[in-house]
């Protein structure tokens, strides 16, 4: 890794660093991305099926909320995904709200896609040293520490 500068305060240190994390992880998302692109999913409803298969089942509300997006946003994302029957609405014991799932349809699409990007990743990486690979390893264990604190 990088050794920190004597002169760097540890709070500039750790603004470069975050620096260097966050654009790493947004061009690696946007690389293996492309990967999707072979699924007919736009991504705003391929991240919306990954919230239902990986959390379950959610309403319309927790779903936008989940996804940071408005009800109204998410209702036109679902309707794709119901069109496409990778979705599927359940009523749930209060008649009023209903409960979106994924169908074996979506959750088959969903991990066929998550294969191709892992596969993609694991591909590069095996171009890379064993001390290289070690140290990926190091780091992506980081990064799940990471995102658990944030």
């Amino acid at each position: 890794m990088h050794e920190r500068k004597h002169n760097i305060a540890p709070q500039d240190e750790a603004h470069r660093i975050g620096d260097l994390l966050h654009s790493a992880a947004i061009h690696l998302l946007r690389r293996v991305r492309a990967q999707d692109r072979t699924m007919g999913i736009g991504p705003a409803q391929l991240s919306a099926l990954s919230v239902l298969v990986f959390l379950g089942p959610r309403s319309l509300k927790e779903l936008a909320e989940a996804e940071q997006v408005r009800p109204p946003t998410m209702s036109r994302i679902v309707a794709g995904l119901v069109r496409a029957g990778l979705v599927r609405r359940q009523t749930t014991t209060d008649k009023r709200r209903l409960s979106l799932e994924a169908t074996d349809k979506g959750t088959k699409i969903l991990w066929k896609g998550r294969q191709r990007r892992v596969e993609l990743v694991a591909r590069t990486l095996q171009t890379f040293s064993e001390d290289e690979i070690q140290e990926a390893a190091r780091v992506a264990e980081f990064l799940q520490k990471l995102v658990a604190r944030l």
